[in-house]
C-alpha cells in the first residue's frame, strides 16, 4: 500500500472512530421506540443540479452549485413540487492533481410541500462546509473518496420556531468507469456507481446519527473538455429526527451538468480530476 492510499485510508478510519463515538454517546430516544425498526414507504424526488469549477489561479478554484430540489405531494406524484433551492459555493485549492479541499457556505430555501399545512411556506437554512477529495486512478478508471464536513442551522415551517445547530459527517466513495473509451475525455461515456454515509450530531440529535445512507448509480457523457451532463437514480434511507426507530426511504432521479471555464490563458484540456459533485 503506497503512501497515498495509507493516507486515505487513516482519514476514513479516523472518521468512522469518530461517528462510533458520536453512536456510544446518544442517551435514549426521542417518543416512544418500536419494538423493530419500522420504514416507511419509499417516496419520489427530482434533483436538477449544476456544478461549476471555475478556475482562478493555478491552485484556487470556485465551486460554484446550484440545485433544484422537487418532491413528491399528493397533488403532485412522482417529480413533486420545488421543495429546495440549494446555493452552494466554495473556495477550493488545489494541492496536487489527486487531493483538493474547499471551504465555504450554503444558503438552503425550503419551501413547504405539505399541503395540509397552515404553517409557514418558505424557512431558509444556512450551513457552513469543508470538504476534502483524494482522487486516485485503477486501471481505466477513477475512484473519489470524499470527506465533507457541513456546520448547519435549520428551523421547522412552524412559526417563530428556533434554528437547530448541527453536524454533518459525511463520506462518499465514487468510481467513474469509461463505457467506449480507455480514458476519461470528451466523447466518452461512462458510468458512475457511488455510496455515501451521511452521520449527524448535535443536541437536538438523541439516537438518529445516521441522516442518510445513499446509494446511486450514474450514467454520464463527457460533452468537451469543459462540459459534462449526467443522470441517475439513487436510493436512500436514514433515521428520522423525532424517532431513531423510524426510517425514512426515497426514490431520487438526479439530473446533472457539470461546467468548468477556465479563463487563464493556459490549453483548453480535461480538469486532470473532477472536482465537482
Amino acid at each position: 500500500m503506497d503512501r497515498f492510499n495509507k493516507s486515505v485510508l487513516y482519514i476514513v478510519v479516523s472518521m468512522m472512530l469518530c461517528v462510533g463515538q458520536f453512536v456510544r454517546t446518544q442517551e435514549g430516544g426521542e417518543g416512544v421506540l418500536p419494538e423493530a425498526s419500522v420504514f416507511t414507504e419509499p417516496k419520489t424526488q427530482t434533483w436538477f443540479n449544476t456544478y461549476g469549477n471555475i478556475r482562478i489561479s493555478k491552485r484556487f478554484f470556485w465551486d460554484a452549485q446550484t440545485h433544484f430540489r422537487f418532491a413528491e405531494t399528493k397533488e403532485t406524484p412522482y417529480i413533486g413540487q420545488l421543495a429546495q433551492i440549494y446555493n452552494r459555493h466554495a473556495i477550493g485549492y488545489i494541492y496536487s492533481k489527486k487531493i483538493n479541499f474547499s471551504l465555504g457556505g450554503v444558503l438552503r430555501v425550503n419551501f413547504n410541500t405539505n399541503e395540509d399545512s397552515m404553517d409557514r411556506n418558505v424557512v431558509p437554512e444556512w450551513r457552513i462546509w469543508h470538504q476534502y477529495q483524494f482522487a486516485q486512478p485503477l486501471f481505466t478508471a477513477m475512484i473519489y473518496h470524499r470527506l465533507r464536513i457541513e456546520h448547519r442551522w435549520t428551523q421547522s415551517f412552524a412559526e417563530n420556531s428556533a434554528f437547530i445547530f448541527r453536524n454533518r459527517w459525511r463520506y462518499m466513495f465514487r468510481a467513474k468507469v469509461p463505457l467506449n473509451n480507455h480514458k476519461l475525455e470528451p466523447n466518452t461515456l461512462y458510468i458512475s456507481p457511488e455510496a455515501e454515509l451521511i452521520m449527524q450530531s448535535g443536541k437536538a440529535v438523541v439516537g438518529s446519527v445516521m441522516e442518510d445512507l445513499r446509494l446511486t448509480t450514474t450514467l454520464g457523457y463527457i460533452v468537451a473538455p469543459r462540459l459534462t451532463v449526467a443522470g441517475g437514480l439513487m436510493y436512500s434511507q436514514g433515521q428520522t429526527l423525532d424517532n431513531a426507530g423510524i426510517f425514512n426511504q426515497k426514490w431520487t432521479l438526479r439530473f446533472h451538468v457539470y461546467f468548468s471555464p477556465d479563463f487563464r490563458k493556459v490549453r483548453n484540456k480535461l480538469p486532470a480530476i473532477h472536482l465537482n459533485d
